[in-house]
């Protein structure tokens, strides 16, 4: 896909890579007000005014949630790691997404931003496999990718630790789609690779219907709007 506009090419890799590095643990509560999306009650309202989603994750079991103008996180203590990124696609961008399929524009844009980043911070990241699915938003990509060392319950979680401290694989699926000039790039972590530890058992067939079903039932969560501002 030549052509690629070069402020796009940096822009969405720098932003992707925020969705990578909220690894980091954080003090940011699910209250807090220095979110440049918006919360109202337990909903968040994304920076971009595109869509709504209500939290899932919950302050008393310790729920955090941080956001970029295009990204947003939400995480806890316990299984939950979920990342939504909705970049605005510029010209060029439409121009390649309307000369190619739905599907090979999604695989590109994941293996050339979201793998990309991953290798950069993890190593050795792979994408196990990927699969299309034209039902679904009129056409969205879903992704498995194993990052050696990149899960965020790493340190979670030293019940069941593996032999020597060697770090475990992360395995995340992550699901793309456009909407309205805008790529969402929705993407969960399988926490049960890090918290069940050695006593882990599921085949890679389970992984990825488990994550198919993580994934598909979040998109569906999602309440999208007509652009309106977040501080309307």
């Amino acid at each position: 896909m030549p052509g690629f506009h070069q402020d796009f090419l940096m822009s969405p890799r720098l932003m992707l890579a925020l969705v990578i590095g909220s690894n980091l643990p954080t003090d940011v509560t699910a209250e807090s007000v220095g979110l440049l999306g918006k919360m109202a009650g337990d909903t968040y309202l994304s920076a971009t005014g595109e869509y709504k989603i209500i939290a899932p994750v919950l302050r008393e079991l310790g729920g955090t949630i941080t956001d970029t103008e295009n990204v947003v996180t939400f995480s806890d203590s316990y299984n939950t790691h979920i990342s939504i990124a909705c970049f605005p696609q510029d010209a060029s961008q439409r121009w390649e997404y309307q000369t190619t399929t739905r599907r090979e524009y999604l695989l590109y844009f994941f293996t050339q931003f979201v793998l990309a980043d991953f290798q950069q911070r993890f190593p050795g990241a792979t994408i196990q496999s990927a699969r299309f699915l034209p039902d679904l938003n009129d056409g969205a990509l879903i992704t498995y990718a194993l990052l050696p060392g990149g899960s965020f319950f790493e340190d979670k979680s030293k019940i069941m630790a593996t032999p020597g401290g060697v770090p475990v694989q992360a395995k995340r699926g992550s699901l793309l789609f456009v909407r309205r000039g805008f790529i969402y790039v929705l993407s969960v972590e399988l926490a049960e690779r890090a918290t069940q530890r050695s006593t882990y058992q599921m085949t890679t067939e389970q992984e990825d219907t488990l994550l198919s079903e993580r994934l598909t039932e979040l998109v569906k969560r999602l309440i999208f709007s007509n652009g309106l501002s977040p501080q309307a």
